[in-house]
Protein backbone atom coordinates (compact mmCIF):
# COMPACT_ATOMS: atom_id res chain seq x y z
CA UNK A 1 0.00 0.00 0.00
CA UNK A 2 3.00 2.58 1.15
CA UNK A 3 4.64 2.48 -2.51
CA UNK A 4 1.37 2.45 -4.42
CA UNK A 5 0.94 5.51 -2.30
CA UNK A 6 3.99 6.53 -3.47
CA UNK A 7 3.21 6.04 -7.07
CA UNK A 8 0.11 7.94 -7.08
CA UNK A 9 1.90 10.91 -5.14
CA UNK A 10 5.09 10.92 -6.91
CA UNK A 11 4.50 9.15 -10.26
CA UNK A 12 7.29 6.80 -9.22
CA UNK A 13 8.06 3.42 -10.43
CA UNK A 14 10.98 0.69 -9.66
CA UNK A 15 13.66 1.02 -12.60
CA UNK A 16 14.07 -2.59 -12.32
CA UNK A 17 10.63 -4.47 -12.24
CA UNK A 18 8.43 -1.31 -13.23
CA UNK A 19 6.53 -1.54 -9.80
CA UNK A 20 4.53 1.43 -8.80
CA UNK A 21 6.63 3.06 -5.56
CA UNK A 22 10.06 3.22 -4.98
CA UNK A 23 12.36 3.69 -7.85
CA UNK A 24 14.44 0.92 -6.77
CA UNK A 25 12.17 -1.82 -5.27
CA UNK A 26 13.43 -3.94 -2.16
CA UNK A 27 13.26 -7.00 -4.12
CA UNK A 28 15.11 -5.54 -7.19
CA UNK A 29 17.55 -4.09 -4.36
CA UNK A 30 18.03 -7.55 -3.32
CA UNK A 31 19.42 -8.44 -6.36
CA UNK A 32 22.32 -6.19 -6.87
CA UNK A 33 25.84 -7.41 -6.80
CA UNK A 34 27.87 -7.85 -3.27
CA UNK A 35 31.25 -7.37 -2.87
CA UNK A 36 33.65 -6.36 -6.02
CA UNK A 37 36.18 -8.31 -7.55
CA UNK A 38 39.38 -6.83 -9.80
CA UNK A 39 38.17 -5.79 -13.27
CA UNK A 40 40.90 -5.28 -15.65
CA UNK A 41 41.10 -3.68 -19.16
CA UNK A 42 41.94 -5.76 -22.06
CA UNK A 43 44.62 -4.43 -22.83
CA UNK A 44 45.64 -2.85 -19.59
CA UNK A 45 46.43 0.87 -20.01
CA UNK A 46 49.96 0.64 -18.97
CA UNK A 47 51.26 1.06 -15.55
CA UNK A 48 47.09 1.36 -13.74
CA UNK A 49 46.70 0.93 -10.43
CA UNK A 50 44.36 -1.98 -9.69
CA UNK A 51 40.99 -1.78 -10.84
CA UNK A 52 37.64 -3.13 -8.65
CA UNK A 53 34.28 -2.89 -9.96
CA UNK A 54 31.17 -4.25 -7.81
CA UNK A 55 29.20 -5.41 -10.86
CA UNK A 56 28.85 -5.88 -14.92
CA UNK A 57 27.91 -2.98 -16.75
CA UNK A 58 24.85 -4.56 -17.63
CA UNK A 59 20.89 -5.38 -16.71
CA UNK A 60 19.66 -3.76 -13.34
CA UNK A 61 22.95 -2.24 -12.59
CA UNK A 62 23.40 -0.50 -16.00
CA UNK A 63 19.74 0.88 -15.72
CA UNK A 64 20.91 2.25 -12.22
CA UNK A 65 24.33 4.04 -13.65
CA UNK A 66 21.71 5.48 -16.88
CA UNK A 67 18.83 6.23 -14.60
CA UNK A 68 21.11 8.48 -12.27
CA UNK A 69 23.87 9.61 -14.75
CA UNK A 70 21.51 10.54 -17.82
CA UNK A 71 18.07 10.94 -16.50
CA UNK A 72 18.38 12.81 -13.18
CA UNK A 73 16.96 9.81 -11.06
CA UNK A 74 18.61 11.26 -7.87
CA UNK A 75 17.15 8.98 -5.44
CA UNK A 76 19.25 6.07 -7.78
CA UNK A 77 22.66 7.66 -5.98
CA UNK A 78 22.44 6.48 -2.59
CA UNK A 79 22.52 2.46 -4.09
CA UNK A 80 24.98 2.88 -6.66
CA UNK A 81 26.99 4.65 -3.79
CA UNK A 82 26.33 1.49 -1.99
CA UNK A 83 27.97 -0.37 -5.11
CA UNK A 84 31.12 2.18 -4.95
CA UNK A 85 31.79 1.96 -1.45
CA UNK A 86 31.75 -1.78 -1.93
CA UNK A 87 34.65 -1.83 -4.61
CA UNK A 88 36.47 0.45 -2.59
CA UNK A 89 36.18 -1.53 1.09
CA UNK A 90 37.67 -4.60 -1.49
CA UNK A 91 40.18 -2.48 -2.95
CA UNK A 92 42.31 -1.37 0.01
CA UNK A 93 43.10 -2.74 3.51
CA UNK A 94 40.58 -2.22 6.32
CA UNK A 95 41.02 0.44 9.20
CA UNK A 96 43.10 2.99 6.72
CA UNK A 97 42.78 6.46 6.13
CA UNK A 98 41.14 6.79 2.57
CA UNK A 99 40.87 9.78 -0.06
CA UNK A 100 38.13 9.08 -2.47
CA UNK A 101 39.27 10.93 -5.58
CA UNK A 102 36.15 11.41 -8.38
CA UNK A 103 37.23 11.68 -11.93
CA UNK A 104 36.12 14.78 -13.18
CA UNK A 105 33.40 15.34 -15.72
CA UNK A 106 33.34 17.45 -18.47
CA UNK A 107 32.40 21.35 -17.65
CA UNK A 108 29.63 20.82 -20.73
CA UNK A 109 28.70 17.62 -19.43
CA UNK A 110 28.10 18.83 -15.47
CA UNK A 111 25.54 21.70 -17.45
CA UNK A 112 23.97 18.98 -19.43
CA UNK A 113 23.04 16.89 -17.01
CA UNK A 114 22.07 19.38 -14.34
CA UNK A 115 24.51 17.77 -11.95
CA UNK A 116 27.71 15.85 -11.39
CA UNK A 117 27.16 12.23 -11.04
CA UNK A 118 30.49 10.44 -10.06
CA UNK A 119 31.81 13.50 -7.44
CA UNK A 120 27.93 12.67 -5.83
CA UNK A 121 28.62 8.73 -6.13
CA UNK A 122 32.07 9.23 -4.34
CA UNK A 123 30.16 11.43 -1.65
CA UNK A 124 27.57 9.28 -0.53
CA UNK A 125 30.48 6.25 -0.54
CA UNK A 126 32.47 8.00 1.60
CA UNK A 127 29.95 9.00 4.18
CA UNK A 128 28.94 4.99 3.95
CA UNK A 129 32.10 4.08 4.62
CA UNK A 130 32.26 6.19 7.60
CA UNK A 131 29.46 5.23 9.19
CA UNK A 132 30.61 1.79 8.92
CA UNK A 133 34.13 3.02 10.94
CA UNK A 134 36.24 3.55 7.97
CA UNK A 135 37.93 6.71 7.81
CA UNK A 136 36.42 8.33 4.62
CA UNK A 137 36.89 11.88 2.78
CA UNK A 138 35.47 12.66 -0.59
CA UNK A 139 37.76 15.28 -1.50
CA UNK A 140 37.26 17.07 -5.27
CA UNK A 141 41.39 17.16 -6.52
CA UNK A 142 41.64 16.69 -10.74
CA UNK A 143 39.37 19.04 -13.04
CA UNK A 144 39.29 18.36 -16.82
CA UNK A 145 41.14 20.52 -19.48
CA UNK A 146 39.77 21.91 -22.37
CA UNK A 147 39.88 19.98 -25.52
CA UNK A 148 38.59 16.42 -24.54
CA UNK A 149 35.27 15.17 -26.59
CA UNK A 150 32.61 12.93 -25.87
CA UNK A 151 34.53 9.47 -24.97
CA UNK A 152 31.41 7.31 -26.29
CA UNK A 153 32.07 5.05 -29.25
CA UNK A 154 35.78 5.72 -29.03
CA UNK A 155 38.31 2.27 -28.82
CA UNK A 156 40.65 1.92 -26.84
CA UNK A 157 43.72 3.76 -28.10
CA UNK A 158 41.10 6.35 -29.18
CA UNK A 159 40.20 7.09 -25.57
CA UNK A 160 43.69 6.91 -24.31
CA UNK A 161 44.79 9.30 -26.42
CA UNK A 162 41.74 11.75 -26.30
CA UNK A 163 42.60 11.83 -22.75
CA UNK A 164 46.48 12.07 -22.69
CA UNK A 165 46.95 15.07 -20.64
CA UNK A 166 43.48 16.17 -20.01
CA UNK A 167 43.02 16.25 -16.06
CA UNK A 168 45.35 18.01 -13.66
CA UNK A 169 45.41 18.68 -10.06
CA UNK A 170 45.30 22.63 -9.03
CA UNK A 171 47.54 23.73 -6.31
CA UNK A 172 44.60 25.39 -4.35
CA UNK A 173 42.97 21.90 -4.17
CA UNK A 174 46.09 19.93 -3.58
CA UNK A 175 46.04 22.10 -0.53
CA UNK A 176 42.88 21.93 1.01
CA UNK A 177 43.27 18.07 1.20
CA UNK A 178 46.26 19.08 3.22
CA UNK A 179 44.48 20.78 5.55
CA UNK A 180 42.19 17.72 5.85
CA UNK A 181 44.48 14.94 5.77
CA UNK A 182 48.26 14.52 6.50
CA UNK A 183 48.04 10.41 5.52
CA UNK A 184 45.05 8.65 3.61
CA UNK A 185 45.10 6.07 0.46
CA UNK A 186 44.08 7.50 -2.65
CA UNK A 187 41.63 5.53 -4.76
CA UNK A 188 40.04 6.85 -8.11
CA UNK A 189 36.62 6.31 -8.27
CA UNK A 190 34.12 6.52 -11.71
CA UNK A 191 30.96 5.05 -12.05
CA UNK A 192 31.81 2.56 -14.95
CA UNK A 193 35.61 1.42 -16.34
CA UNK A 194 35.66 0.26 -19.70
CA UNK A 195 39.20 0.67 -21.47
CA UNK A 196 40.73 2.57 -17.82
CA UNK A 197 42.40 5.54 -20.04
CA UNK A 198 39.85 8.00 -17.97
CA UNK A 199 41.27 5.91 -14.39
CA UNK A 200 44.59 6.00 -15.63
CA UNK A 201 44.93 9.64 -16.91
CA UNK A 202 43.31 10.30 -13.37
CA UNK A 203 46.00 8.18 -11.39
CA UNK A 204 48.48 10.18 -14.12
CA UNK A 205 47.36 13.57 -13.30
CA UNK A 206 47.58 12.51 -9.07
CA UNK A 207 50.86 11.00 -9.27
CA UNK A 208 52.42 14.22 -11.34
CA UNK A 209 51.57 16.46 -7.67
CA UNK A 210 52.96 13.21 -5.57
CA UNK A 211 50.01 11.73 -4.91
CA UNK A 212 50.07 7.73 -5.34
CA UNK A 213 46.83 5.86 -6.18
CA UNK A 214 46.24 2.88 -4.27
CA UNK A 215 43.33 1.76 -6.80
CA UNK A 216 40.64 2.52 -8.43
CA UNK A 217 37.20 1.78 -7.68
CA UNK A 218 34.13 1.80 -10.00
CA UNK A 219 30.63 0.95 -9.70
CA UNK A 220 30.50 -1.31 -12.87
CA UNK A 221 33.01 -2.84 -15.11
CA UNK A 222 32.03 -3.52 -19.25
CA UNK A 223 31.77 -7.52 -19.55
CA UNK A 224 34.26 -7.64 -22.45
CA UNK A 225 36.37 -6.13 -20.73
CA UNK A 226 37.20 -8.04 -17.70
CA UNK A 227 39.48 -10.45 -17.38
CA UNK A 228 39.04 -13.13 -14.54
CA UNK A 229 41.34 -12.83 -11.49
CA UNK A 230 43.07 -9.86 -12.93
CA UNK A 231 46.22 -10.50 -14.46
CA UNK A 232 46.95 -13.56 -12.65
CA UNK A 233 44.64 -15.45 -15.69
CA UNK A 234 43.24 -17.41 -12.37
CA UNK A 235 39.57 -18.69 -12.96
CA UNK A 236 36.83 -16.67 -10.65
CA UNK A 237 33.17 -15.65 -10.27
CA UNK A 238 32.98 -12.69 -11.84
CA UNK A 239 30.29 -11.06 -9.97
CA UNK A 240 28.29 -12.29 -6.95
CA UNK A 241 24.86 -10.87 -6.35
CA UNK A 242 22.32 -10.85 -3.98
CA UNK A 243 20.16 -13.93 -5.88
Amino acid sequence: MRDAAADLLLGASCVGCARPGRLLCPRCAATLPRGAVPAWPTPVPPGLATPWAAGEYAGLVRTLVLGHKEHRLLGLAAPLAGLLGGAVTAAVPAGVPLVLVPVPSRPASVRARGHDPTRTLARLAAAGLRRGGQDALAQRLLVSRPGVVDQAGLGAAERAANLAGSMACPTALLRRLGRRRQRALVVVCDDVLTTGATAREAQRALEAVGLPVAAVAAVAATRRRIRPGGETGRTRPLFVTGE
